[in-house]
């Protein structure tokens, strides 16, 4: 499945949700459901900068993709991580670099987070998209 098709799964899944206490429990229960972070990965490396809550993130290159793990301490941030985790997990360093995300403007996510919330949720995009292009120059000078 593509990136795209994954973004489109994901936006389907909010459609049909009109109120946006509907949306944050799918965010929500999108955290929950996730397999989350090993534990050995909660270590001060994996912590994001620029997030309000605590934030995990690692990722493994695996015959040519990337594979994430994403976990948080706060219900929506763990969703966020959640979804992006699903979305960005199997694909090369370069679809990663390259992806346009535009899941967020249409479940509503830009003008639905606050300030500190959005600053996080860009925090983990610019983190994940870092590890794509470490990857990709590791594997590029091999």
């Amino acid at each position: 499945m593509t990136i795209n098709e994954k973004q489109d799964e994901i936006i389907a899944e909010f459609e049909f949700l009109d109120d946006w206490l509907d949306k944050y429990q799918q965010i929500i229960d999108k955290g929950m459901s996730s397999a989350g972070i090993d534990p050995k990965y909660k270590t001060p490396e994996n912590l994001i900068e620029g997030c309000q809550s605590k934030v995990w993130v690692m990722a493994e290159y695996k015959e040519g993709k990337v594979y994430y793990q994403g976990e948080s301490n706060t219900d929506i941030a763990g969703g966020i991580a959640a979804m992006l985790v699903e979305i960005f997990s199997g694909h090369t360093p370069q679809e990663i670099i390259d992806t346009d995300l535009y899941f967020i403007d249409r479940i509503g996510l830009k003008e639905h987070l606050s300030p500190t919330r959005s600053n996080g949720m860009l925090a983990m995009i610019k983190q994940m998209r870092l590890f794509a292009i470490a990857f990709k120059a590791e594997n590029e000078n091999k």
